[in-house]
């Protein structure tokens, strides 16, 4: 620990509750959270670009919003302004050309009128920009244009053959990742028309007008001009040379292949519908299918049911507004919530506050195993129990025994939920009374899902295993993500993995429990062969070491290695070098696009819970930087049982930060769960 603290110099000196009495709140404020159908769910903040999106194919497809909630997306714009007139790509972001173009579209949509204070700020601050609009990465232009507001032959080109292609081929589309895939197969159908709607000859104008100023013919010009501050990833030169070939192609692409390709491309689209219930993989590649399936000449019933299942993505306040969510995460956060409340028993502490009111500690208690039972209700009904039909047509893996971050509806299960949710169901069945559980069968099937999952190096992916060549992110041509083209081996996968398995393998006969223990031996060393040299491990979902080291210290522990292991005896020293002075830990988002460690000017209790669940099964309860850590915790606490998480806490596509809301209300919770419990067993 780099700093001591001394009495007195933080808010809550002197009247901070006791690790036991923050436990409880803690406790108490997670069960006044939990849902009717008894999952936990907070919003996983992002940007405005989805609720853009989707006010533009609204329009496009000819969907009249009702007053009310035109004036309730209006209402999201006018919270998440930024204080020089735009929108950012996150909550912590400057403001971006990319967002703050479809915006301004999107409020004209919406009925604003451009001298409305909204519509004529972003104006403003778009015409300051040197090209206006016109720096947008690829899919800001690709959108634009679906919109007819940017010429197509300014856009690099996304030609649908490239799905025509021999999957046998290393660089075939199906060997991208997932949400890749989803998303180009609907943008290179678009592309491949020239689709672009019509908003009206005088709105058109005055749309192009507000986004690129004196200089919006430009855009209609010339591909080359496309670098902004967006851009966080410029096209390899490469990649530059491979558009300039296929604009050549398309100049003249030959009719029946292009005819092929476009249909290759609609059954492609047609098939992620149907699969996943009309939601699509995300909101994002769904938005998509639903201007595909309006090109393509299907029935207003199949827009308009297509237009509809996006509700699902859809989230509401009154203090702000109507906005669509990157994800939702039913099964992410309550794993984590039945882990938090499980980690420490307290009816079975005997070191309880001298004060403490014993009958109502008691009805928490019996409220705890009634929520515990209504969580792994709905856990044990969220697992995906049947593949896909024809999943040969978009090269889906199989989907059987997975859990999705939502629930089941989308079929899109993921590795590290299918863990987290089976880790939370097998503890909650040892711990609580009549817990349901699933049955052999579906853990067999849990158990199939997860190994599908491993790749050769060891390492777990997330919704497939690795499928292409790292080298193929050289080809990434979205600009303004990284690391958004292959599947790979992620440490907090894998980490989940080996929790899991560990516990599977108890369940296991002897056939599967050695191709299990084999499994956790490979996952073992893949994390052992990944710590960076400064004892920490990298992160692709979360921000961001100290994220990546609390997994990959659990999945170590699961897989067998002792507390006193020199590798975890590095990252506890690690963490203890990166503890802020006042106690607390805090790391700032920049680190994810830096490749490293990048300290936030404030602690954060996210990642001061994470820091602590690292070091207490490593250090101890006794390790004065565990103790400085819950006590910052104890001393943060709000009246009503909460902390305020000031900092993005997770990321998607190297680049995209996000807020899990309900980290807060878990991670720190069980932290102190388990220091109280460590405590406990130490006497």
């Amino acid at each position: 620990m780099r700093a001591t603290h001394t009495p007195g110099d933080s808010p809550g000196a002197g009247r901070a509750p006791s690790p036991d009495q923050a436990h409880r709140k803690a406790i108490e404020r997670l069960l006044s959270l939990q849902e009717q159908s008894g999952c936990w769910e907070g919003e996983m903040v992002w940007n405005t670009m989805i609720l853009s999106q989707y006010v533009i194919v609204c329009r496009l497809v000819g969907h009249d919003l009702p007053e009310r909630t035109r004036a309730a997306m209006t209402l999201h714009y006018r919270t998440t302004l930024t204080p020089v007139g735009g929108w950012g790509l996150h909550p912590e972001s400057d403001t971006s050309p990319y967002c703050t173009a479809l915006a301004h579209v999107a409020l004209r949509l919406l009925g604003n009128h451009r001298d409305d204070p909204l519509c004529a700020r972003s104006a403003a601050w778009l015409r300051s920009r040197s090209a206006g609009a016109g720096s947008v990465p690829t899919w800001g232009r690709l959108w634009l244009a679906f919109a007819g507001l940017y010429d197509y032959r300014a856009v690099n080109p996304l030609p649908p053959e490239l799905f025509l292609l021999p999957r046998r081929l290393p660089f075939h589309p199906d060997r991208l990742y997932c949400h890749t895939r989803t998303i180009y197969q609907a943008m290179a159908y678009l592309y491949g028309i020239r689709f672009s709607g019509d908003l009206g000859h005088s709105l058109t104008a005055e749309l192009r007008d507000d986004l690129f100023g004196r200089e919006r013919r430009l855009p209609f010009r010339t591909r080359r001009r496309l670098l902004g501050t967006d851009t966080v990833v410029p096209p390899h030169p490469l990649l530059r040379a491979a558009f300039d070939a296929l604009a050549l192609y398309e100049r003249r692409p030959p009719r029946r292949t292009r005819e092929r390709a476009l249909a290759r491309c609609l059954d492609r689209v047609t098939h992620e519908q149907e699969a996943t219930h009309h939601l699509g993989l995300s909101p994002v590649s769904s938005l998509l299918n639903v201007l595909v399936l309006h090109a393509s000449g299907a029935g207003p019933a199949d827009v308009d049911r297509a237009l509809k299942a996006l509700d699902h993505w859809r989230w509401e306040d009154p203090e702000r507004g109507i906005r669509y969510v990157g994800a939702r995460t039913q099964t992410w956060d309550t794993a984590f919530a039945v882990e938090a409340l499980l980690t420490h028993r307290p009816d079975a502490d005997t070191d309880t506050d001298a004060h403490a009111d014993t009958d109502a500690h008691a009805d928490t208690d019996t409220h705890a195993d009634v929520a515990l039972r209504r969580a792994c209700a709905y856990l044990r009904d969220a697992q995906v129990t049947e593949d896909v039909p024809r999943p040969e047509v978009t090269a889906r893996a199989p989907a059987a025994g997975g859990w999705c971050v939502s629930d089941s509806a989308h079929r899109w299960p993921v590795s590290d939920c299918t863990a987290e949710a089976v880790s939370a169901l097998l503890h909650t069945a040892t711990h609580v009374p009549d817990a349901p559980a699933p049955d052999e069968r579906r853990l067999r099937q849990a158990v199939a899902f997860l190994l599908h999952r491993q790749n050769r190096d060891g390492g777990f992916g997330s919704y497939e295993p690795r499928r292409g060549s790292r080298l193929l992110e050289a080809a990434n041509p979205a600009e303004m993500f990284s690391h958004c083209m292959v599947e790979d081996s992620y440490t907090e996968c894998t980490g989940s993995a080996l929790v899991a398995l560990a516990e599977l393998r108890r369940q296991a006969g002897q056939t599967h429990r050695e191709t299990v223990s084999r499994a956790i031996r490979r996952g073992a060393r893949f994390l052992l062969r990944t710590q960076c040299a400064d004892g920490s491990w990298r992160a692709a979902w979360g921000v961001n070491r100290v994220y990546g080291t609390l997994f990959a210290v659990r999945g170590l522990r699961a897989a067998g290695l002792a507390p006193t292991h020199p590798r975890l005896k590095r990252s506890a020293a690690w963490l203890e070098s990166v503890q802020r002075g006042d106690g607390g830990w805090g790391e700032h988002h920049r680190g994810c696009a830096e490749d490293r460690y990048v300290e936030h000017p404030e602690s954060q209790p996210v990642t001061t819970a994470w820091a602590l669940l690292a070091l207490l099964q490593i250090a101890g309860p006794d390790s004065a930087s565990v103790r400085e850590g819950v006590r910052w915790l104890c001393e943060r606490q709000g009246e009503d049982g909460s902390w305020h998480q000031g900092a993005v806490t997770g990321v998607f596509f190297g680049t995209a930060m996000l807020d899990y809301r309900r980290y807060a209300d878990c991670f720190p919770l069980w932290a102190l769960g388990a220091h109280l419990a460590a405590r406990r067993r130490t006497g």
